[in-house]
């Protein structure tokens, strides 16, 4: 039995050590030499990426906290016109990422938009020109992560909200504080610890952005490692530009667990709490309403009428075998990586489970560290062991048998969906691994009792009961892939598009209209998760 579960552990740290290569592989560059690139860049590029990450940093935080927080507190504690339309549609900019809102507003808003185009009909050229906001700037930047990513906040913070947020002031109301005062004294430290975690996963998203900021021309690390990749073939600068980034990240992740270092909040109630929700009349009924309809008509409904109408304009034209072969390659390489990725959660997180060994547990954390890696950053991990192995098989093959195997891995769709088994595994790893927790251990102890395998009891008593795990693990995955931008652009072979990829090249071509096809089918199929994620939160409040 012990040599079993050794042997089961081996697995697992063999498995875990091949999914983090890349990032180790990238590590090893701090001890790499910089070079005249690095010093150039240093002195001249290096600053500035610095300041627009820190002040996007701080613009978003603002934007997803007043977005996330109102509209989560009302919800929560309220009735009000429209809550139970609300409730699930605060969530839809999921769906959009944030280089296709930027699109959108920027067709909008631009100096051709319909927007300008009709004040200009109302006013003079010269005086819109004077107050007209420039949507592609840090600001504009700053309000599309704010749009998309506010749901984060939102999610965490509603749920906190309702299971703590009653009682909280219902005890604060006895004590003589009213609604405001109660709120910030007692409800928001309350929810600070899933408020900032939201907050936390909205700058990650942030700064792992390549799509908005290089389209809104706004230099940050993305676009550094992007420029300095294609442009100067530069390995090492590009290797240490990541280094920051994850740096960056990295401190995001560790002021998140200091923030919650001293902060322990208990609801010493453990039933469910039975939640009356206060009715809102006349004026305070229309201000809920609006303050939660601002973020969803201004983060999902008008982008998505803005695509709609693109998609319609350009059906006739659009709607080719040219589209068709981005629509067979994006959801082919969705699907296939979806299957592997789920392949390899499945694995690991049943390793995990007859495995008790803390060395189990560790190496299963280690290996859900790509997800917290921009997708920059995790293209340039992978491209570097790929190539090095690449042309140490082109060598040997050349000095031994005087033939060229060219590119073997990299250049081709082998390390795409190798960079993105190494960034999503953590979004099925965590939905497998819930699922199994919910098997109890004695269904196992019963099956090995009977004589069943390891093998057996995984494919006649988990899998089926993992069923609806599974399937929810799949299809984020598969839609996480369909969305990725940097990691595609990136990796992909030559001649090879996908629908995101195409969406970008339209955008910056500036053919905003022949965006919007592929654009609308990648936020068509976004919706898949947000719809199971409203159904989940209804089931759970129900």
């Amino acid at each position: 039995m012990k040599n079993s579960l050794n042997r089961w552990l081996l697995l697992s740290l063999v498995i875990t050590l091949l999914m983090t290569t890349p990032i180790w592989v990238l590590f090893s560059f701090i001890f790499e030499p910089t070079n005249e690139n690095w010093l150039h860049l240093s002195e001249t590029l290096l600053p500035e990426y610095i300041v627009n990450s820190l002040w996007l940093m701080f613009g978003v935080a603002i934007g997803t906290l007043l977005f996330g927080v109102s509209s989560a507190w009302l919800v929560s504690q309220y009735q009000f016109f429209g809550r139970s339309f609300f409730q699930w549609a605060l969530l839809l900019p999921l769906a959009l990422p944030a280089y296709i809102i930027a699109y959108t507003y920027t067709g909008l808003l631009e100096f051709e938009g319909p927007v300008q185009t009709y004040l200009r009909s109302i006013f003079s050229v010269a005086s819109i020109n004077t107050w007209f906001p420039e949507i592609r700037s840090l600001g504009g930047a700053v309000l599309m992560f704010s749009l998309v990513l506010y749901p984060y906040v939102y999610l965490l913070a509603r749920s906190s909200f309702a299971n703590n947020g009653s009682q909280a002031m219902e005890v604060s109301r006895t004590l003589g504080a009213g609604p405001f005062k109660g709120f910030f004294l007692v409800a928001l430290p309350m929810a600070r610890p899933a408020i900032i975690a939201g907050l936390t996963l909205a700058l990650m998203e942030t700064l792992a952005d390549f799509g908005t900021v290089q389209y809104f021309g706004v230099p940050t690390f993305t676009t550094g490692i992007y420029r300095t990749w294609t442009g100067f073939g530069d390995t090492t600068t590009s290797a240490h530009l990541s280094l920051i980034l994850l740096a960056f990240v990295a401190t995001v992740m560790l002021l998140e667990l200091w923030s919650r270092r001293q902060a322990r909040y208990f609801n010493s109630n453990k039933k469910p709490q039975d939640q009356t929700l206060t009715p809102l009349k006349g004026r305070q009924n229309l201000v809920a309403f609006l303050v939660c309809l601002l973020p969803v008509l201004l983060g999902f409904l008008i982008p998505a009428a803005q695509l709609l109408y693109w998609s319609i304009a350009t059906a006739e034209e659009g709607l080719n075998s040219e589209f068709y072969t981005l629509v067979w390659n994006s959801f082919s390489l969705a699907f296939i990586s979806a299957i592997i990725v789920l392949f390899i959660a499945l694995t690991l997180a049943y390793l995990k489970r007859i495995n008790q060994h803390p060395l189990a547990n560790i190496s299963t954390r280690i290996a859900t560290l790509g997800y917290a890696i921009p997708g920059t950053v995790m293209a340039i991990a992978v491209m570097i062991p790929l190539t090095w192995l690449d042309n140490s098989i082109d060598e040997w093959m050349q000095s031994n048998f005087g033939i060229s195997t060219g590119l073997l891995l990299s250049g081709t769709l082998i390390a795409l969906v190798f960079a993105y088994t190494l960034r999503f595994l953590s979004v099925s790893l965590q939905t497998i691994d819930s699922g199994l927790e919910q098997i109890k251990p004695t269904m196992d102890d019963s099956a090995r009792t009977l004589g069943a395998s390891r093998f057996k009891i995984l494919k006649e008593v988990h899998i089926p009961l993992l069923k609806s795990s599974i399937i929810t693990a799949f299809l984020l995955v598969f839609v996480e892939v369909l969305k990725e931008l940097p990691t595609t652009l990136i990796l992909r072979p030559f001649n090879f598009n996908t629908l995101s990829v195409r969406a970008y090249e339209m955008a910056a071509d500036e053919r905003l209209a022949d965006s919007g096809l592929p654009a609308l089918l990648i936020v068509l199929t976004g919706l898949i998760p947000v719809i199971i994620l409203s159904k989940m939160i209804g089931k759970k409040h129900a």
